[in-house]
C-alpha cells in the first residue's frame, strides 16, 4: 500500500468516533472519587457492598456516570488522624474527595476550633493539589450543651465558604431519630440508613461531578 493510501486510511480511522458524535477522550474518562471519612464511610458492621462509597458508586452509575468511589474510611478517626494518613489515602489522579470526618471529635468532645484547624488544613492540601473537595457536614448532639453545638455546627459551613467548596450540611440527614435506620448502638446507619444516606447526598454529588471535565 502506498505511503498516500495510508494515510488516507489513517484519516479516516481518526475521523470515525467524530462521525458517530463520539468523544474517545471523554468516552474513556472514569472520574474516580475519595470518601475519605470515619465509621460512616467505611460501613461500620455492614457487609463490603452496603457501605456508602459502594452505594454511592452504584447509584452514580445507574445515573449515567462513569465514576469509581473509593472507600477511604476508617472506623473511629478523628480529623487529625485522617489528615495524618491524608497521602496515601487520597492518591495521584483522585478528581474529587468527599470529606466525611469530624463525627468523632464531636463524640469526644474535642475542641472545635481544633477539629476547624485540621478540616482546613485537609482542604488546602487538597486544594494545593487541584483535588476537589465536597464536604460531608456534621452537626453537634444537643446534649453537649448549647456552647459546644454552636461552636461546632459553624464549622462545615465557614470552610466550605472560606474554600467556595460544596456543602452537604449534615451527613446523616433522612437517618438520625430514625430507628429503623440505624443499627443498634443508635449512632451507625444500617444498610437501609446508608440508601437513605446516598439518595440524599445524590444531587450535591452529581452537581460535584459535573464541576470536573467530562463530569456529565
Amino acid at each position: 500500500m502506498s505511503k498516500r493510501a495510508l494515510l488516507r486510511c489513517a484519516a479516516l480511522a481518526l475521523s470515525i468516533p467524530a462521525l458517530f458524535g463520539l468523544d474517545q477522550t471523554a468516552a474513556a474518562r472514569t472520574l474516580k472519587l475519595v470518601a475519605l471519612g470515619d465509621s460512616l464511610t467505611a460501613g461500620y458492621e455492614l457487609p463490603q457492598d452496603a457501605a456508602f462509597p459502594v452505594v454511592l458508586e452504584a447509584a452514580l452509575r445507574r445515573a449515567g456516570y462513569e465514576v469509581s468511589v473509593v472507600n477511604a474510611g476508617v472506623s473511629g478517626n478523628t480529623a487529625a488522624q485522617g489528615l495524618a494518613r491524608l497521602d496515601w489515602s487520597v492518591p495521584d489522579g483522585t478528581d474529587g474527595v468527599i470529606l466525611e470526618l469530624g463525627a468523632n471529635d464531636m463524640l469526644q468532645g474535642l475542641d472545635p476550633d481544633r477539629t476547624r484547624e485540621v478540616l482546613d488544613r485537609i482542604i488546602a492540601a487538597l486544594a494545593a493539589r487541584h483535588v476537589k473537595v465536597l464536604i460531608a457536614g456534621m452537626l453537634a448532639s444537643p446534649n453537649l450543651g448549647a456552647e459546644y453545638q454552636t461552636a461546632f455546627d459553624r464549622i462545615y459551613p465557614e470552610l466550605a465558604a472560606k474554600y467556595r467548596a460544596p456543602l452537604y450540611p449534615f451527613f446523616l440527614k433522612g437517618v438520625v431519630g430514625h430507628t429503623d435506620l440505624m443499627l443498634a448502638d443508635g449512632l451507625h446507619p444500617n444498610a437501609a440508613g446508608v440508601k437513605t444516606i446516598v439518595a440524599g447526598i445524590l444531587p450535591a454529588v452529581e452537581t460535584f461531578l459535573g464541576t470536573m471535565p467530562h463530569g456529565s
